[in-house]
């Protein structure tokens, strides 16, 4: 039977012997409804606010703080790399005072004040700590260590601050509670195999934990233990015989969860009884047993964990049937680390069925999949090939293995940090899946690069062939891994005229919208910078301006490899002056397309016509004819990168010579283009970084 915990607050002080007249018990009694409303609490399937309002909650996970994984510093990340391997290797390699040193920074920068303010900034409303038990507890001296609880005291200064709820969550509990590096085991779930002392120990810490914070408002409440995993072994062997004396059969792995449960219940209950208890199904957070059904406490969220699987309501019948058999509410409590197609349509999914969540992370290094990707530090990669193959990489000398390691954790501060907005977009724009928001500004006359593309769901701004990744599987969703997390697929692209990313793996239907900002109203020739290897056929595609189509199909020729680039061009289009969308429609797939650089010709408008950079001026050409080299007299009101290009009469660019850097004044440019005899167009592109002008004038290449 559910308890009401006010009663059994008074029934508490009654029985410490504290006498009370009738109407102070009246008055106690009166104030405890409204003192509860201090706090989060549930309502059958539902979580309340601390204005006893049904809320759906919507939080980030600050995982790798307190607890690093291989995968997210790429220590280990083959393994999973666990905190106490992680330490270990850097403890090597710099010693124990540099490895101090190290996490020292580390956890400094990782999260600070300022990532706080991001995250509620960008409109989460909770966050969920993930704790390691030695940093609040010592357990050779049983003591509780308070430099870890004053990270806890910190962290909830802020949250206070800008107003964001907390969620603390026994990430790796004593001993382990499964058998992996996310817990720190040691390959052993010993938090079961050994309860004595590792049980007692884990219920010593959350009593700390209900003693310090039992009256703190901001926290949400506990997540007693992350991922659960019972073993099958009772003395931890990697499997046994079944019947033998070892085996532990599913039922008895459910009620030793069960048990655990209730005694931390029990224990957190004598002292707190204000705050949610987060209880998480076994298996990594995904079974929940008959045995988790009837819990003692009536206040109690049940939180489950998604990742690597489909997105339909399939999934998770289970647990909503679960949520009305025991008349709880669920949590997604993890979940991440696919593709944005799959976080909006799973966040979307168990909000259409009054489920809060929280993601899985904010922060970790050269990331796609979370809203903070920290930078690859210079000299860490160094250290980190050491530290995951020695036998095959050189040892790097203390000093630099010190300068790359702490110039890593310097590089988590959120000032060094890129922002995904596609991965933020996904999780908390409710017109995403319609949604189409610029990525970057896109001022035309200028340079359009492919893999900026418009923020937004596929069907809205973009259709990809292979659109997620739903089951972890490599070849779907961003095939490149790079830069974005959508269904594009982006790799780093090595044209030395074009941006660091291009957009790869085209296949024929696949389309692409940029929001454009043309300047000025007239006739532009686009130059699209394409690559195709030669064991392909090279590929068609058409660009459009709203429901115009600009000139017809361009095709993207064989260059002889993927990232072998060449120019295409789309002469003499009009653009009129405005915000559009541009689209590229793909009528033939098998090629690389990296950026399309919009150059005015002539404008068409009056107004505007006093907007074209006037200060920029071919003076002249000579000698013409011209055999070898050949002199480019121009002049400019302003510094300007300058490109030359030769194109033959059939529009076929010939010869292309590298920009470089003129300031203001008059210039004379001496190149030597290696022509065959001919009459040629030489294009001169100036380029003051806002607006540019193409200066043509006839040249003939003579013997």
């Amino acid at each position: 039977m559910k308890k009401n915990h006010h009663i059994h607050r008074t029934q508490a002080l009654l029985r410490s012997g504290v006498r009370y007249v009738a109407g102070a018990i009246s008055a106690f009694l009166l104030i405890l409804p409204a003192q509860a409303q201090n706090f989060f609490r549930t309502e059958g399937t539902q979580i309340l606010d601390r204005d006893g309002d049904p809320v759906v909650i919507r939080g980030l996970g600050l995982g790798g703080w307190l607890v690093p994984e291989g995968y997210m510093v790429r220590i280990f990340p083959g393994d999973g790399g666990s905190p106490r391997s992680i330490r270990a290797a850097i403890a090597e390699l710099i010693g124990e005072t540099g490895a101090d040193r190290f996490f020292q920074i580390y956890r400094a920068k990782y999260v600070a004040e300022k990532d706080i303010a991001a995250i509620a900034e960008w409109g989460f409303d909770h966050i969920r700590l993930p704790m390691h038990y030695n940093l609040l507890f010592d357990p050779d001296t049983e003591t509780f260590i308070e430099s870890g609880f004053e990270l806890i005291d910190d962290l909830l200064d802020w949250c206070r601050k800008y107003e964001i709820d907390l969620i603390l969550d026994m990430h790796a509990a004593p001993g382990g509670q499964n058998h992996g590096e996310i817990s720190d085991s040691d390959g052993v779930a010993r938090l079961w195999t050994e309860p004595d002392p590792y049980q007692d120990q884990l219920v010593t810490i959350w009593e700390e934990i209900a003693r310090r914070y039992a009256d703190e408002p901001y926290i949400i409440g506990y997540d007693l233990i992350n991922e659960p995993v019972t073993p099958g072994c009772r003395d931890g062997a990697a499997s046994c015989a079944p019947g033998s004396p070892n085996e532990w059969t599913g039922e008895e792995q459910s009620e030793a969860l069960r048990a655990l449960y209730v005694r931390l219940i029990e224990a957190i209950r004598r002292i707190d009884t204000n705050h949610i208890i987060f209880i998480e199904g076994n298996y990594y957070a995904t079974t929940f047993p008959p045995q988790l059904e009837n819990l003692p406490d009536d206040n109690i969220v049940y939180a489950f964990h998604k990742y690597w699987n489909a997105t339909d309501v399939g999934t998770i019948n289970y647990l909503l049937d679960f949520s009305r058999k025991t008349n709880a509410p669920l949590w997604l409590g993890e979940s991440g680390e696919s593709s944005n197609p799959w976080f909006f349509e799973v966040t979307r999914l168990v909000e259409r069925h009054g489920i809060g969540w929280n993601w899985w992370t904010h922060k970790k290094i050269t990331t796609i999949t979370s809203p903070l990707s920290a930078p690859f530090a210079p000299g860490y990669k160094e250290a980190i090939d050491y530290m995951n193959n020695p036998a095959n990489n050189p040892r790097p000398s203390p000093r630099a293995a010190s300068e790359g390691l702490y110039a890593m954790a310097e590089g988590l501060d959120l000032d060094s940090c890129i922002v995904r907005p596609g991965v933020l977009a996904a999780l908390l724009d409710p017109d995403y899946a319609t949604l189409r928001k610029p990525c970057k500004e896109h001022p035309i006359p200028g340079v359009v690069n492919a893999a900026d593309y418009d923020i937004g769901h596929a069907g809205a701004t973009y259709h990809d062939t292979d659109l997620m990744r739903v089951d972890g599987r490599d070849g779907v969703g961003n095939q490149g891994y790079e830069y974005r997390n959508d269904g594009v697929d982006i790799e780093k692209s090595t044209d030395p005229e074009g941006f660091e990313y291009n957009v790869g793996w085209i296949e024929t239907g696949e389309w692409l919208t940029w929001t454009v900002q043309v300047a000025t109203e007239g006739i532009y020739d686009v130059e699209i910078r394409v690559a195709a290897a030669a064991a392909g056929n090279g590929g068609t595609f058409s660009l459009w301006l709203g429901n115009e189509r600009l000139g017809g199909n361009i095709v993207a020729p064989v260059t002889g490899g993927w990232q072998t680039w060449t120019s295409v061009w789309l002469r003499d289009v009009t653009l009129p002056a405005g915000e559009h969308i541009l689209r590229m429609a793909v009528r033939n797939g098998g090629f690389n397309l990296n950026r399309m650089r919009f150059t005015l010709k002539e404008a068409t408008s009056a107004e505007q016509a006093d907007e074209i950079p006037q200060g920029m001026q071919l003076e002249g050409i000579w000698p013409n004819p011209f055999s070898g080299e050949v002199n480019l007299a121009f002049r400019t009101d302003r510094p300007v990168r300058a490109r030359l290009e030769m194109v033959d009469v059939l529009g076929r660019t010939i010869y292309v010579h590298a920009p470089e850097a003129f300031g203001t004044g008059e210039h004379t440019w001496a190149v030597r283009p290696d022509l065959p005899p001919g009459t040629y167009f030489s294009r001169l592109f100036l380029e003051d970084g806002e607006r540019a002008r193409v200066l043509t004038a006839p040249v003939t290449a003579i013997p």
